[in-house]
């Protein structure tokens, strides 16, 4: 049975989300021309715009859910429509009513996980700083200089500790004076909230600014874009600033300072891919690509759909819990792009993309042809 919601209700959310920006679309296209969904189905996003305007959108179509909120639409958007803002208030609305598409169900999951033990991939929190075992990390006491946050998946999936165990590895050498919270850390919220559940995100939110207020937290390290943006960018709402620095910025303020010296060459051809939330969200373009170039050894290739016009992996907008179809994962086409310039390695600096590239590597029996690094990986090797 379709579930009808009433028209005030809908314009309602969507003021609330940031003005009635749906009503000054004038339909022109671009933002159907640039989403990334267009190269693998057929998506509009103008139509869920229209739909929206008049109050005839349909909370149970699965079409609401695919946004990866990518920033690619609102990049060129001439009317500043505000498509990601909006697109999440028609989901927060889908939330309230607990209608999800098949394909939507895992969210469910992800939100108890999320409620009972702070993370989402469903572990213990009692476990969140055990990546950190044997590698002289300390827990975070006031008067440190910076907190380091690896976020959910570097403290739990196997690939993404990796990374964790990386960025340890590069801050001990560097002579960092760090610390972890372990199991006081909780997930920053972001990709719960942009799946329109604005209870759970703004709960963590709290949690975790009062442990960092408790724990006199004024500079926080993040591994994820995600965190990056969240912290940065939409804490303050809470009435608080912290600052926060990206792993890749760091890394390269460490090695202009002469902190980090490199040992070892690295003779393989990478390419880089720019995370949504770190490139086009957030500006931060450069310092990854310098890092490389400063390596020994290392040929940069350049992939297309580069910089602020990067493709996106597909994991953003708590898409990387969600079911996508076969032949219409973003992660596809984009180790074939890295393939396509000659790369032996694909370098990105965010656990998503991470996540999803690496099961396309499998999907696509690119194993023996590609690999996945993180940037703090590459770096870890050659130190």
């Amino acid at each position: 049975m379709e579930i009808v919601v009433p028209y005030k209700e809908i314009v309602d959310v969507i003021k609330a989300s940031g003005g009635d920006a749906f009503k000054r679309c004038f339909q022109c296209g671009l933002c159907d021309v640039v989403c990334p969904w267009n190269r693998v189905r057929t998506f509009s996003m103008r139509r869920l715009v229209r739909e929206a305007t008049f109050g005839l959108t349909d909370i149970e179509s699965e079409d609401m859910w695919l946004c990866t909120t990518c920033g690619r639409c609102p990049q060129q958007c001439p009317r500043d429509v505000k498509q990601i803002e909006s697109g999440v208030a028609l989901r927060r609305i889908a939330t309230e009513y607990g209608v999800f598409p098949k394909s939507v169900t895992p969210i469910r999951t992800v939100r108890g996980s999320l409620v009972g033990e702070g993370n989402t991939l469903g572990e213990e929190r009692a476990k969140r700083g055990d990546w950190a075992k044997g590698l002289s990390v300390n827990e975070f006491s006031e008067g440190m200089e910076i907190l380091y946050f690896p976020g959910c998946y570097p403290s739990y999936d196997p690939r993404s500790k990796k990374l964790a165990v990386a960025t340890a590895t590069i801050l001990n050498k560097a002579g960092v004076d760090f610390g972890i919270l372990g199991t006081k850390e909780n997930c920053c919220g972001e990709s719960i909230r942009k799946t329109g559940d604005e209870e759970v995100f703004k709960r963590l939110a709290r949690e975790n600014i009062k442990t960092f207020v408790d724990h006199g937290v004024k500079k926080i390290l993040v591994s994820s874009p995600h965190c990056y943006h969240t912290f940065k960018n939409e804490y303050p709402d809470f009435m608080v600033n912290f600052e926060v620095i990206h792993m890749s910025q760091f890394l390269f303020g460490l090695m202009k300072e002469g902190k980090l010296e490199i040992g070892k060459e690295y003779e393989k051809t990478v390419t880089y891919h720019d995370p949504c939330y770190l490139g086009r969200h957030n500006g931060i373009l450069e310092e990854p690509r310098e890092i490389l170039k400063r390596v020994p050894g290392l040929t940069l290739n350049e992939m297309p759909d580069c910089r602020m016009d990067s493709l996106c992996c597909g994991g953003g907008g708590g898409r990387v819990w969600m079911e996508t179809q076969k032949g219409q994962r973003f992660s596809d086409l984009r180790l074939e792009q890295a393939v396509g310039v000659g790369a032996e390695v694909l370098v990105t600096a965010c656990p998503y993309c991470i996540t999803m590239f690496e099961d396309s590597r499998l999907t696509l029996n690119l194993t023996e042809k590609i690999k996945v690094k993180d940037l703090t990986e590459i770096i870890a090797e050659v130190i």
